[in-house]
């Protein structure tokens, strides 16, 4: 057996057409930009050249010389190989949970299955004991009526002994009545025993001392946000570093990546900033963060796509796309003209297929209409 690795596209053309060999490829994060150290076999796996040069910094002419030697046909088979991967994962992972709630779900009929089981088994133990003591209480009462009777008889209608065993059959039945009454009690004794303990518990529970806030008797006074303070986004748990603040805006360190967030989203945390136990990979350094950084400065929200061929718009759009989405943008205009709309049309059916992008429209009628299409992201 051997293992090639290898990034030549025809030896992953010639894995496929030839018996005796599979192809098979690395997972990779494209979002994250992280090896997923996973191994998967029957698929090849995308280089993601251009994804990692452009995410490193190399001059945007580099990649679309680099991306205009290898061609069209052969970036367009990598963003197909990683939209494959992708969408494996991805119902992989629906897969997944799928079993894990059928697992539960069968765990719990299993369950009521055992607990309806018992709960049969004790009812028909107490009708068991219910039918034994009626039966004993019947022998008994038909003996006392038999003893009764023989003694009226043997009396010859004595008056004095007749009127006794009447009276003893009559204290029989009374005691009989008593013992029935007696047992009702005492189950509706129980019952109120129970209740008065469920009543209780509640009592205790509210009574229970509460942990009382103090109350200051003013306001304490705010102190702003300084460099060098740990904060964290209102809502989320991250923990970052304040290193700039200008203006409105303060620029936070979280980790090895830097952003810009408006100084009233942060807020101030007591936790520490976890340095360790980050893994980093071996492409991305300090400089590279930097120098995304100052990209998001620099990212301009327009793109002319003008006189390109299908492929070629579809291709600078898509690079573009990812980079607004990278660096965080919320609306960027994608100038294609109106001509025979075939631009058009190419563009809106790849933005309806990316996740990050809520909403695209023609812009307004006086800054261009049809020609310009407005991208609207999560």
């Amino acid at each position: 057996f051997g293992v090639i690795t290898t990034h030549y596209q025809n030896l992953k053309h010639f894995a496929e057409d030839h018996e005796g060999v599979v192809n098979g490829a690395m997972l990779y994060d494209r979002h994250l930009m992280q090896a997923l150290f996973q191994l998967q076999i029957g698929n090849p796996g995308s280089s993601f050249a251009v994804e990692i040069a452009r995410k490193i910094g190399l001059p945007e002419d580099v990649i679309a010389d680099a991306s205009e030697i290898v061609g069209s046909e052969y970036i367009n088979a990598d963003k197909y190989l990683q939209d494959i991967v992708r969408d494996k994962r991805y119902w992989e992972g629906k897969r997944q949970t799928i079993r894990q709630r059928e697992k539960h779900m069968e765990e719990t009929i299993t369950r009521y299955q055992t607990e309806i089981e018992e709960l049969q088994k004790s009812r028909k133990e107490i009708i068991k004991q219910a039918k034994e003591e009626a039966e004993r209480m019947l022998q008994e009462s038909n003996a006392r009526i038999e003893n009764t009777i023989r003694t009226i008889k043997e009396a010859q209608a004595e008056k004095e002994k007749t009127r006794l065993a009447r009276q003893e059959l009559t204290d029989f039945r009374a005691s009989l009545d008593t013992l029935a009454s007696k047992e009702q009690e005492e189950k509706m004794a129980r019952k109120m025993e129970k209740l008065k303990e469920k009543q209780e518990r509640k009592k205790n529970k509210r009574n229970e001392p509460k942990v009382a806030a103090a109350t200051p008797s003013s306001t304490p006074k705010v102190t702003p946000i300084a460099v060098g303070d740990n904060v964290k986004i209102k809502g989320q748990t991250s923990v970052g570093q304040v290193m700039e603040i200008n203006g409105k805006n303060a620029t936070v360190a979280f980790g090895s990546i830097k952003t810009t967030v408006k100084l009233d989203r942060l807020e101030r945390s007591n936790a520490v900033q976890k340095t360790e136990g980050i893994a980093k990979s071996t492409f991305v350094s300090s400089q590279t963060h930097d120098q995304m950084y100052e990209k998001k400065l620099s990212f301009k929200q327009d793109i002319d796509v003008r006189g390109m061929r299908g492929d070629e718009a579809l291709q600078a759009v898509t690079y573009f796309v990812d980079d607004a989405i990278l660096v965080g943008m919320n609306r960027v205009r994608i100038l294609h003209g109106t001509g025979t709309g075939i631009l058009r049309t190419l563009i809106r059916q790849y933005l309806s297929t990316v996740p990050g992008v809520s909403h695209y429209a023609d812009e307004h009628v006086q800054f261009g209409g049809a020609g310009i299409t407005v991208v609207d992201f999560d």
